[in-house]
């Protein structure tokens, strides 16, 4: 496994984010810790959550796994840098008590408390805010940041689903404020299929130090190979990439993206992740396997070396939108 430094930071991480969204929902508790076994003797370092993952009535499940996995062994801690994120109504009936969501520095401080207890353990590596709050100013964001900070609850801050001019605004603010570092990385909506992202949020990450890590790296499956398994195994798309290939122009470049790659040799799946390796910015993509199977599918991308003629012939099946302002002002 390769290692990269996490934005302007020290923090050395590995460049595939083990992502648990689907620990709870999709995959059980024992599947979950073979997974998490699996990643780290694979070298995979940096784990994702959240405090809403396991969804529902169920919200903080997914914390509650891996607490349970590093009570198995203080060498899964030691090991691990670990990131969760702090936003979302934590009310399993969906209702929400005032200052129970969103990132007032009491939501803050008491959200924090709850992960640490569920995770089992003294302290989060990456404290990430899971979207804008346009309520809250930054000012009291830092404040209560500062304190769990000296507290030593937290060590880094990151940000997910942020536009390029709050990571500017969030990082002025910090500087102003003096002795606080600011974001050290954003967690943002980036793919073949869909990049965006490359006009504003990266180049602002950039220009702040921050660290990118992509998640939805196969646009809910879209880029795993699809139309290839419907016809082999009769395997239909659901979610959110049957909707897409319902439309004839998005499944017409799925298919010459299919055809792309099997000229080269490649799966799909494994060459999506490896083309956001190659991108500028990009720390490294989320990969949320269901299976032991779906990891050993991710460890071998990162191991993938993309020649420039794929890397030309991508980039005309998907082509980016070009850098702002010029995308959208010439």
């Amino acid at each position: 496994m390769k290692y990269t430094q996490l934005g302007r930071t020290g923090l050395k991480v590995s460049r595939l984010v083990l992502g648990t969204m689907n620990f709870g929902p999709q995959t059980d508790e024992a599947d979950s810790h073979t997974i998490m076994d699996a990643a780290l003797d694979a070298g995979i370092n940096f784990f994702d959550t959240a405090n809403v993952y396991g969804w529902g009535e169920n919200k903080g499940r997914t914390e509650e796994i891996i607490g349970n996995w590093f009570a198995k062994s203080a060498a899964h801690r030691d090991k691990v840098v670990l990131a969760t994120k702090v936003y979302g109504n934590m009310a399993a009936d969906g209702e929400v008590w005032p200052n129970h969501d969103k990132l007032s520095a009491l939501n803050i401080r008491r959200a924090v408390d709850a992960s640490l207890k569920r995770l089992q353990t003294d302290y989060i590596d990456v404290y990430q805010f899971h979207h804008v709050d346009r309520s809250t100013p930054f000012e009291e964001i830092w404040q209560a940041i500062d304190v769990l900070v000296q507290q030593g609850k937290i060590l880094y801050v990151g940000s997910s689903n942020f536009p390029g001019y709050k990571i500017a605004q969030a990082n002025e603010v910090a500087a102003r404020r003096g002795g606080t570092i600011g974001l050290v990385s954003e967690q943002c909506l980036y793919n073949l299929a869909e990049r965006r992202a490359e006009m504003e949020v990266i180049p602002a990450a950039q220009e702040y130090g921050l660290g990118v890590i992509p998640w939805s790296p196969l646009h809910g499956g879209l880029l795993g190979g699809v139309i290839k398994k419907e016809v082999e195994g009769g395997r239909r798309a659901s979610g959110r990439a049957a909707d897409a290939l319902a439309n004839t122009t998005i499944r017409a470049q799925i298919q010459a993206y299919e055809d792309l790659l099997d000229k080269h040799g490649l799966e799909p799946g494994e060459a999506a992740l490896a083309w956001l390796l190659t991108r500028p910015g990009v720390t490294g993509p989320i990969v949320g396997p269901r299976t032991a199977q779906q990891l050993e599918s991710a460890i071998r991308a990162a191991e993938l070396e993309l020649s420039d003629e794929l890397l030309t012939g991508l980039d005309e099946v998907f082509p980016g939108p070009g850098p702002a302002p010029e995308a959208f002002a010439w």
